[in-house]
């Protein structure tokens, strides 16, 4: 690659006029004793004296300093330039010290934080596919588990044969259900997934999901109630499927990490004219603060033995997430631990209804 330098002739300027003047004031002294004080070939002298000098300095200072300076300074450009990422690619070469050495200080201290950051995503990527590979693990060796033990003998008997063949179902459904989840986070991310706008009342489309998590809130006698008994109709304009699934997906985490005999609650507030906030809020477990920033991360969770347990896959909150960044819109969580939590969004409001 051909780099380009682009020039400074500062310190050949100073240092030809230092050595000019300095050269002019010493010959001046000498030919004041030639030419006996007369001033007007003294001055005559001077200035053609100092011009030759002058341009003598500058031409040979230039000259050493770009064959001897420069050419290392291009060297390090050469060396540094290996790096696909480095700065100076397609940047001209500055032979300025001062500049050198705060692009070169620059250089550093982006690959610093290059560095620090490839660091970070190594760790992501090690915690990510190890979360995936635990996922889908446990259903496969539960497939696998049961299959085998059929084929050792057991299929012979006809209830054990049905009872071992529904828990293989079981495992492949669990196996599909994470696959699926996967493939849409994918789409989400991607932007591949295409949502499909609608108006609808967002009141109605909660006491849906109440209806549908009825059963799964009673077995731990937790209370789904909306925060405003009086609650009005409140139209919205989204996916509504999508945000069907927000819903779900926030419901079943409160009812999952909520205290038995406890209240999940909902509230919809007129944010402003033209947007709706949607707050789900319970009296669970909570959250604790250094597990905040990473809930919407894929397969992370707060309490791994417990939520594991429980099922789901571990991409809900993070499907939760890109559905509402996917509408341009924003989620926000707040939880104190062993007090509970809350999670909120936006969405645009139907402004005519």
């Amino acid at each position: 690659m051909k780099i380009s330098f682009k020039k400074t002739y500062k310190f050949a300027v100073k240092s030809a006029l230092f050595i000019s003047v300095f050269a002019t004031a010493f010959a001046v002294l000498l030919a004041s004793i030639i030419f006996e004080n007369n001033l007007q070939k003294l001055f005559l002298f001077g200035m053609v004296f100092i011009f030759i000098i002058y341009v003598f300095s500058f031409l040979v200072l230039q000259y050493r300093v770009e064959h001897f300076i420069y050419r290392r300074v291009k060297k390090i450009y050469d060396d540094v330039s290996l790096l696909e990422s480095s700065t100076f690619i397609n940047q001209p070469i500055t032979t300025d010290m001062e500049t050198l050495t705060r692009e070169v200080k620059k250089f550093a201290t982006d690959k610093k934080l290059e560095i620090e950051m490839l660091q970070v995503r190594e760790q992501y990527r090690r915690e990510f596919l190890g979360n995936v590979s635990h996922e889908l693990k446990t259903p496969l060796f539960t497939v696998q588990g049961y299959i085998s033990t059929l084929l050792d003998g057991a299929m012979e008997d006809k209830a054990i044969r049905k009872k071992y063949l529904k828990r293989a179902e079981k495992g492949v459904e669990r196996l599909i259900y994470i696959v699926e989840d996967l493939d849409m986070i994918t789409k989400l991310e991607v932007g591949d997934l295409n949502l499909d706008y609608s108006e609808f009342d967002i009141v109605e489309l909660i006491q849906n999901v109440f209806d549908l998590l009825e059963m799964k809130a009673e077995k731990k006698k937790i209370t789904l109630a909306f925060e405003n008994y009086h609650i009005q109709p409140n139209f919205v304009r989204a996916d509504k499927d999508r945000v069907q699934q927000v819903i779900e997906n926030l419901i079943v985490n409160s009812i999952k990490y909520g205290k038995k005999e406890g209240t999940t609650e909902i509230a919809v507030v007129n944010l402003t004219k033209k947007k709706v906030l949607v707050r789900i809020s319970d009296n669970g477990e909570g959250i604790e603060k250094q597990n905040i920033p990473r809930l919407f991360e894929r397969f992370y969770r707060v309490n791994k033995s417990g939520s594991r347990s429980e099922g789901g896959s571990g991409l809900g909150l993070a499907i939760v997430k890109h559905i509402i960044e996917a509408h341009k819109e924003k989620i926000y969580v707040e939880s104190e631990f062993g007090i509970g939590s809350e999670f909120s969004f936006t969405i645009e409001k139907v402004v005519n209804k």
